[in-house]
């Protein structure tokens, strides 16, 4: 059995107006990209884990499409919600409509073989900003005012609040993952370490739960040339956001 990763897929099949490519060109037909070395790459017996922002639809019978072609493709898949999956409401409603092939991890974990899977989405924190490793792309979708003083300290209280949240969903997550697990992966959406692995909260509990792979996406346009995270105290941090892995997937293990 072979564990690949790949975030970010940003699938919309149910909702052909918000097609990727209005971020640039690399993103035209980019599910064709990731289906077609999918495809000749993974076995059924394989696992394919999806750190979020699955899909661009708004309701969940938008999203069925998208999880259908993921369905169609080889493997087990494991996924956990990104902070565009709007769709995604109460797990119940969400698992009730999941493909056989397709997990989903929320505040809980996932045991596949002798290997332990947990997650969360997480979300910003003022411990590391991406900015400078970032491409900036203008689109039609990001036109938008820039806030106030009084606006961008009230985000960072609410930032601060959902972050803190995420925090207890994610040691909900660990403390659910077998502890003799030969292996133990943890999926976040957001990173939860800075490019450069200067400790972080959440790296903290990681090394504290003996996690070896933490996988995670949510980056776009990453500067050309540049190989963000790595290893930090027997903890491997991998980006899998599609467009940085250029469409291919990730192999972990």
């Amino acid at each position: 059995m072979t564990i690949w990763a790949i975030g970010d897929l940003h699938l919309s099949f149910g909702c052909k107006a918000k097609e990727m490519h209005v971020f640039g060109e690399n993103w035209l037909n980019h599910h064709e990209k990731i289906g077609t070395i999918w495809d000749s790459s993974v076995k059924p017996t394989d696992l394919v884990l999806i750190p979020g922002d699955i899909s661009w639809a708004m309701h969940l019978e938008e999203a069925v499409a998208d999880l259908e072609w993921i369905d169609k493709r080889p493997g087990f898949k494991v996924m956990i919600k990104g902070n565009h999956d709007y769709w995604w409401q109460a797990i119940g409603k969400v698992r009730s409509v999941l493909p056989k092939s397709i997990h989903a991890i929320y505040n809980d974990a996932f045991l596949w073989n002798d290997v332990a899977i947990g997650g969360t989405r997480l979300w910003d924190s003022q411990e590391y900003n991406f900015s400078q490793y970032i491409d900036y792309q203008k689109n039609s979708r990001s036109a938008k005012p820039p806030l106030s003083e009084v606006d961008i300290a009230k985000k960072q209280a609410e930032d601060e609040k959902i972050f803190q949240r995420e925090l207890l969903r994610l040691n909900m997550s660990m403390k659910a993952m077998k502890r003799d697990a030969q292996v133990k992966i943890v999926m976040t959406h957001y990173p939860p370490i800075s490019a450069d692995l200067k400790p972080s909260l959440v790296s903290k509990m990681m090394e504290e739960a003996h996690i070896q792979h933490v996988l995670f996406g949510h980056l776009h346009s990453v500067k050309k040339g540049l190989n963000l995270f790595g290893v930090k105290e027997g903890v491997n941090y991998q980006l899998t956001a599609c467009d940085y892995l250029n469409f291919t997937l990730l192999k972990v293990l």
